[in-house]
């Protein structure tokens, strides 16, 4: 179905035109160019980290993190449950096994207590986690001082998928700096695009030029092609790098947009007894990505779904966990039950930043309207 409002659409404002323009003149339009050092360098500056690798997706990104945290076959992998196949795919394309943890209900991103539980269960079972892979879900901080205390105590090194999290903050730091490494997707649907594209950031400067190494085939130094390691077609191009500096230009305002978007649906519908909504803790900012609002059944869910579909606007279910999924369904999981009552009752309203106030009111009036 063309649906007419859809959930997260790109938001172009031209001004990306002009670096698309420098890359033709110059004839940079593959994988190297000013357009990429300068955005790796816009990368750094807004969220303050040391290094970035600029890449071809948030899941390369994962995958590139988990080469350079030395995760290899039969390794255990502690990941939050509570995401996008995307987060997952890549443990497994380093045949590694993924440890899925459930989430808590105040954020719905990976419960502390179940991630000790976790740790301390798998080294009594004589297998110690190589990596937590943390996801900041729908542009939500996560609990980052309990996480992080956990981390450190048991030496574990954290690996931050902020996919939907660039511009959301915990107690004033960016998401995506708090562990080893970070990563960032800007797909098409994101807050800021390149179209397709993702970024890893470290403070690590060596694990940012390992990354490009690896991005681009693992060529080593020499006239010829010559090759010692395993490499990779990861890198952005310098046009896709061109099409994320126009917006970046607009960042702060599409975060601030996003927020006003939710703020909307909270004001105009949390007085239905049927449909409440994930509140910012304190100290902590959410980019507000996508707004999720919860149901009080299943079946109201649905009714909501299927009445705007039927008015050809898109909303789509809470992600399924992964640990209910078929392909995942086989690995270790630490299980509340939090994550899959989220799934079957909660659902992603339209979010995007080009959404005008007749659309906004047009959403919400059908919504409102399966409770009259």
């Amino acid at each position: 179905m063309n649906y007419k409002i859809k959930l997260s659409s790109s938001h172009l404002t031209g001004e990306e035109k002009k670096y698309i323009d420098s890359a033709f003149a110059s004839n940079t339009i593959s994988s190297y160019g000013s357009n990429i050092d300068n955005f790796e360098f816009k990368i750094c500056e807004y969220n303050g980290v040391n290094a970035c690798a600029a890449l071809s997706s948030g899941t390369a990104a994962i995958h590139l993190a988990l080469i350079l945290l030395g995760i290899k076959e039969n390794d255990e992998v502690i990941c939050s449950s509570f995401t996008f196949s995307a987060t997952v795919n890549p443990i497994r394309y380093q045949k590694a096994i993924p440890v899925f943890v459930d989430s808590e209900k105040e954020t719905l991103n990976m419960c502390p207590e179940l991630l000790e539980e976790a740790i301390l269960d798998r080294i009594k079972k004589g297998k110690k986690p190589k990596a937590i892979l943390l996801v900041h879900l729908y542009g939500m901080p996560s609990k980052m001082d309990e996480i992080l205390e956990i981390s450190v105590k048991y030496n574990i090194p954290l690996l931050e998928d902020a996919a939907e999290a660039i511009g959301s903050t915990y107690k004033g730091k960016p998401m995506g700096t708090f562990g080893e490494i970070g990563i960032f997707s800007f797909n098409g649907n994101k807050i800021i695009t390149t179209s397709g594209g993702g970024a890893l950031i470290s403070n690590n400067k060596e694990y940012c030029k390992k990354a490009i190494f690896f991005a681009t085939q693992a060529r080593d130094s020499a006239p010829h092609y010559q090759h010692s390691e395993i490499g990779y077609n990861y890198r952005m191009t310098n046009i896709e790098a061109g099409i994320g500096l126009g917006q970046l230009e607009v960042i702060e305002d599409r975060v601030k947009v996003r927020r006003k978007v939710f703020e909307f649906y909270k004001k105009e519908l949390s007085e239905i007894e049927e449909i409440s909504f994930i509140d910012e803790p304190s100290n902590f900012f959410s980019n507000r990505w996508l707004t999720t609002l919860m149901t009080d059944s299943f079946e109201t869910r649905e009714r909501i779904r299927l009445t705007l579909e039927e008015e050809y606007i898109e909303s789509r279910p809470l992600w399924k966990p992964m640990h209910l999924q078929p392909i995942f369904q086989r690995y270790p999981s630490y299980e509340n039950g939090v994550s899959e009552k989220q799934f079957n009752c909660g659902l992603c309203l339209p979010s995007g930043s080009s959404l005008t106030d007749i659309d906004l009111k047009k959403i919400a009036k059908i919504v409102a309207g399966n409770f009259q």
